[in-house]
């Protein structure tokens, strides 16, 4: 799976939770071992007086990319029901190509 990964586009997360809840649900994780969880970056104030305020799905080294699902044909269960549709899983060059073209995105690849 080491040529696999995830792109996120924390730009449009909207703090759902649901990839925490899937990923609990289906390695059957306790709620402190979860294998991704969204953290929140804000809000604050630019100088221009806009506003930032941004959750991020970030994957812990407990993330095997749902190798599970994966072999049967399946999205990794974060990006299954991730209600607002910003987690991607894919294979690395193809990440990349995607992650080149739009900020406020991150790149995720297992250990």
């Amino acid at each position: 799976m080491s040529e696999y990964g995830l792109l996120i586009d924390y730009e449009y997360c909207t703090n759902c939770h649901s990839c925490e809840v899937a990923c609990e649900e289906t390695h059957d994780f306790p709620p402190e071992a979860r294998g991704i969880r969204v953290f929140e970056d804000g809000p604050f104030e630019y100088a221009d007086g806009k506003w930032n305020w941004n959750y991020i799905p970030v994957p812990s080294d407990r993330c095997d990319l749902c190798a599970r699902r994966v072999m049967n044909h399946q999205q990794p269960a974060c990006v299954h029901h991730c209600l607002a549709q910003v987690m991607q899983f894919g294979r690395i060059d193809d990440l990349v190509e995607e992650f080149k073209k739009k900020p406020r995105q991150v790149l995720w690849m297992p250990n």
